[in-house]
This record gives C-alpha cells, sequence and structure tokens, in this order.
C-alpha cells in the first residue's frame, strides 16, 4: 500500500523546519496518519513508525533487516566514532559488546554502589541554600562526576572533569544540528560545522588524558610488590595482581576503609587480551560517557521539577527513604532494590520526557513492514517519545503520573516504553543508569528535601536536542 506523506513538507528542505521548530508536536502528530507515515529531511524521504508492534518488528524480530544507521547515527558518528552506540552490526559489535558486558553486571556495579553514593552527597551537601541554581547544570555535573569516577577511578584530575563538561552540551547541540540539515550544509566549511569539529577533537585530546591516566594507574599497581616478597604489602594493602582485576571495587575516592585501591570500569578495556587500538578506547569512552550524561541527567532534572510540584510524590520519596534507611540512617547500596516507589518516579520521568526522541535504522534491503514498501537504503524512524505518549497504552499520557509503574506493566506498555531501546542493540549500561538514578534521587530527597523552582521562573518547557531537555530549569535547595 502506498505510505502516506506527513502534511507540512516544503521545498528542498522537507519537513526540516517542522522539526526544527516543534519537533516533538510534530512526531506526535505522526500517529494519526497510519502505522508508518514518509517525511522528507531536505530532499531524502523516511520512514516514521508509530505503531510499537512494527517497532518491535525494526529492533527485535526482524533486526538483521534494519541496521544500526541513518541520519541520527551518522551524525553521531562524527564524534562517537565506532563506538557501540554506533558502530554497525557485525562481528566487531559483536566482540565489543561481549568484552564490556561485565563492565556492566549488577555484581560488578555494586563494587561502586557505596563510594558513587559517598560522591554524590558531598556535591549535594556542598549547594548553598536559598541560592537558584541550573538543575539541568547539576544534574550533568552530579552524573558525569559519578560515571567518570567509575569510568576512570574516583582519582582523575578535577581539571578533567571541568572540561568534560564545558564540551558536551554544545557538542550535542552541534549534533541535532547536523542530523536536521541537509548533508552538504554540514560539508561547507561554515564557523559552526569547524567550531563543531573542533569541540570534537577536544573531547578526544581530553579522553586521551583519561586514558593515560588509568594507564598509569594500572601500571604502578603492575610494579606494586607482590604479598610475601621482600617488599610486601602492608597491613589493609592488596596484592598487585588483585588491583590488575577490574571486579576488584572501591567504595571511597582511594579505597579507604576497603583495602582496595581506586578502580575504574574502563580498566576492563585497556587490559583486555587483545588490546583496543587508542581510537577504539576513545569511541568506547565517548560512547559511554555521552549515553550516562545525557540520559540521566535529563531524566534526573524533570524528575525534580515534578516532584516539586507534586507534594505528595515527595513525600511518599521521603517516607520510602524513612523505612528502607531505617529512619535517618545513610543511604547504602543493598537498599536500592528496594526503593520501587522512587523508581517508578523515574521511570515516569523517563516515559514523559524521552530520553531520546528520534532514533533511526537503515533497511538493508527492500522490504514490506505493515504492508508498506520499505525502499533498501531507506531511513526507517522511531520516537520513543510519540510511543510513550500514546494514550492507547499510556492513558492520560501528560499527566505525571508514577502509579502508572506500581503493578507489573503489560506487554503493551513494556513494548512502548523504549527508553533503553530494545532487542540486542539495547543500552549496554541500563543497569548502571537505574543504579545512579537511584543514588542522585535518593541523596538530593534526604539532603535536599526542600528543593523548589525559583520564584518568578516559568515552568521550563520541553528542548528536543539529542534528549528531551528543559529549556530552563532553576531551582533553590533548602534542607
Amino acid at each position: 500500500m502506498p505510505t502516506p506523506l506527513a502534511p507540512g513538507a516544503l521545498p528542498l528542505i522537507g519537513h526540516g523546519l517542522r522539526l526544527a521548530q516543534r519537533p516533538l508536536q510534530f512526531m506526535d502528530s505522526l500517529r494519526e496518519h497510519g502505522p508508518v507515515v514518509r517525511i522528507q529531511l531536505a530532499r531524502t524521504p523516511a520512514y516514521v513508525v508509530t505503531d510499537p508492534a512494527l517497532t518491535k518488528e525494526v529492533l527485535v524480530t526482524g533486526a538483521a533487516d534494519y541496521a544500526k544507521g541513518g541520519r541520527i547515527i551518522d551524525a553521531l558518528r562524527v564524534f562517537f566514532g565506532d563506538g557501540l552506540a554506533t558502530v554497525a552490526d557485525g562481528d566487531t559489535h559483536m566482540k565489543n559488546r561481549r568484552l564490556m558486558q561485565p563492565m556492566f553486571n549488577r555484581a560488578h556495579i555494586a563494587t561502586r554502589g557505596d563510594a558513587m553514593i559517598e560522591q554524590v552527597r558531598e556535591i549535594v551537601d556542598s549547594w548553598p541554600e536559598d541560592e537558584p541554581r541550573d538543575t539541568l547544570a547539576d544534574m550533568t555535573e552530579l552524573t558525569l562526576a559519578a560515571f567518570l569516577g567509575a569510568l576512570f577511578g574516583t582519582d582523575l584530575p578535577a581539571h578533567l572533569q571541568d572540561d568534560f563538561l564545558a564540551l558536551m552540551p554544545p557538542i550535542m547541540r552541534g549534533t541535532i544540528r547536523q542530523t536536521l540539515l541537509p548533508g552538504w550544509v554540514n560539508r561547507l566549511p561554515l564557523p559552526a560545522n569547524r567550531a563543531h569539529a573542533e569541540r570534537v577533537a577536544r573531547l578526544r585530546r581530553l579522553i586521551d588524558q583519561a586514558i593515560d591516566h588509568r594507564t598509569a594507574a594500572l601500571d604502578a599497581q603492575k610494579s606494586a610488590p607482590a604479598k610475601g616478597s621482600a617488599d610486601a604489602v602492608g597491613e589493609g594493602e592488596v596484592p598487585a595482581a588483585a588491583a590488575q582485576c577490574p571486579h576488584v571495587g572501591t567504595t571511597g575516592t582511594t579505597g579507604a576503609g576497603t583495602g582496595t585501591p581506586d578502580t575504574g570500569l574502563f580498566d576492563t578495556l585497556l587490559t583486555a587480551p587483545e588490546p583496543l587500538s587508542r581510537r577504539q578506547l576513545q569511541d568506547e569512552a565517548i560512547t559511554l560517557l555521552t549515553g550516562a550524561i545525557e540520559t540521566t541527567s535529563t531524566t534526573l532534572a524533570w524528575a525534580l521539577y515534578e516532584i516539586d510540584k507534586n507534594p505528595e510524590i515527595r513525600h511518599r520519596l521521603q517516607e520510602e527513604l524513612k523505612t528502607v534507611c531505617g529512619g535517618d540512617g545513610p543511604l547504602r547500596h543493598e537498599h536500592l532494590d528496594q526503593l520501587t516507589y522512587t523508581r517508578a518516579v523515574l521511570q515516569e520521568s523517563m516515559r514523559q520526557y524521552g530520553p531520546a526522541w528520534l532514533v533511526t535504522r537503515t533497511a538493508t534491503r527492500t522490504l514490506t513492514l505493515g504492508g508498506h514498501r520499505i525502499p533498501e537504503g531507506a531511513d526507517v524512524v522511531y520516537s520513543p517519545y510519540l510511543h510513550q505518549h500514546d494514550p492507547a497504552v499510556f492513558p492520560h499520557p501528560a499527566r505525571f503520573d508514577p502509579d502508572r509503574w506500581s503493578e507489573r506493566p503489560d506487554a503493551a506498555t513494556r513494548g512502548s516504553f523504549l527508553a533503553f531501546g530494545a532487542g540486542r542493540r539495547n543500552c549496554i549500561g541500563e543497569a548502571f543508569a537505574w543504579t545512579e538514578l537511584l543514588i542522585v534521587l535518593a541523596t538530593i530527597t534526604r539532603s535536599r528535601p526542600g528543593l523548589t523552582l525559583a520564584p518568578g521562573s516559568s515552568a521550563p518547557r520541553p528542548q528536543a536536542v539529542v534528549t528531551v531537555k528543559p529549556d530552563n530549569l532553576m531551582m533553590v535547595p533548602r534542607r
């Protein structure tokens, strides 16, 4: 059957203007035109899948026919390179995913849980009271600090973290710009294109410094004298062989109190039996950092805004923490699995605000999808935002309702919640993301329970970049 063309296409730029001006509303409107809708990205057609069952076919049952690719993936490759999120399907993807999977299993993450809690608590406690703060910037700082520490060890020099914080927002804005504009515009020597290329180059130089720092730490651990030698390690220290194992945990910035050295998830790649090239290490580090920062920071910022709007949600969060932590007792990693309502608040934040709003695949051959012909090489688009606002699956989708998740979700709900993707290319860091999200929200709920929208501030508007960000969210920390 013929695939309907979405209304509003303009000569030369297609639907680019509508995507640039009101992207979320435009994507949400496509549902009414059918299960597969054609849009124009400049002069190139793309096929948007609005039916979650067909999206499952693209991502799971028919994944071999829909390769990782398309305009947004091509734009991401400019600075991701061939990291796990953007590398083409095939042996390289499978080999690297198997190599990195142990970094993100629950047992491995648990070794870093209490260190992350302490690190987040110190940052949150440092916020001055009664001073308006940029909440998205605060969440970016928190998630970046926690993930950099987990990735490269918590002794990473502070200036590297500051440089990462400065670079990531403009890089993400440049990426979405390159996604929406025609390819020939992105190749012109325009100031915006040159600035984007230079930021990407600077990001790679930063990654190199972080890798060198971690490599030097590993070399120092290797050269440490083994236990039982003339220069045996002292009481409370760990033999070098154990120090080299990425599964040895850390519960503090230097392992104080545990006898373990500071380690990082990235040690798994640096000590792999088949070493990765420097370019591959850069690509994977950038991919992991961007995924961790973008999704978690936006989810947390929106969650804090919604909690401030709903005093009952705030009260239930506080009561759950009192019950789980034994009154005013400290939060521990083992408490996280018991924070069921806290998790529901975060999941509803992900549902309502993305985090991703546009994802692409490429048809590997001419296909039929839901009765619609998809030409070989065509972009196939799905939108988690569109699916997660489907009123047939999520009644009153504009309402923030954590109780949607209080019971086990049915098949339709699970199939339409795509914050972490689905199928063989689903997010490898999902377990880590949940750990980080729970730690940050629980810590803020306890340390700054009176966090409120700054006086005179207007309600933030969703802004579609790579994730759906609040355009302006100023909040005041109070105890």
